[in-house]
């Protein structure tokens, strides 16, 4: 599971002119990746580490400020563009599979605390966030 986490001041998730998902003061975003053998485990293990990551302004967590943090499915995180132009989406797992532990990740948040919105899991989202720092973390379990 990989997990792209960006400080914000403020981001949105829209879909069909619509917004789904939103945080209106600084936090987090987390962008998440899902590969075919990840676990349950793998979603909490994540969960815990974006709760707990000290990278926001005086090296504070989510859990130290009570700040919230948007959540987005990214099944491109897995893409492989080593060969060639066109990325492979190979190592992405499939819907039915990514689906559940995204939502994982999203109760291991909550259940740590965390405020936390979410998009909409496949569909076509504009995603928009002030990036604050700017600050861009990777994060791999």
């Amino acid at each position: 599971m990989r997990a792209v986490i960006q400080r914000v001041t403020r981001a949105s998730v829209t879909v069909e002119d619509k917004v789904v998902g939103a945080i209106d003061r600084p936090g987090l975003v987390a962008l998440i990746g899902v590969t075919h053998d990840d676990t349950s485990a793998h979603a909490d293990t994540i969960a815990r580490k974006i709760a707990e990551l000290r990278i926001l302004r005086d090296e504070r967590s989510l859990l130290d400020d009570g700040a919230p943090v948007l959540v987005v499915s990214q099944f491109t995180l897995y893409g492989d563009a080593r060969k060639g132009r066109r990325p492979s989406w190979s190592h992405a797992a499939p819907g039915d599979v990514a689906e559940p532990l995204v939502k994982d990740v999203v109760k291991g948040l909550r259940k740590r605390g965390v405020e936390v919105a979410t998009g909409s899991f496949g569909a076509d989202m504009a995603v928009e966030l002030v990036n604050d720092g700017p600050v861009t973390i990777l994060l791999e379990v």
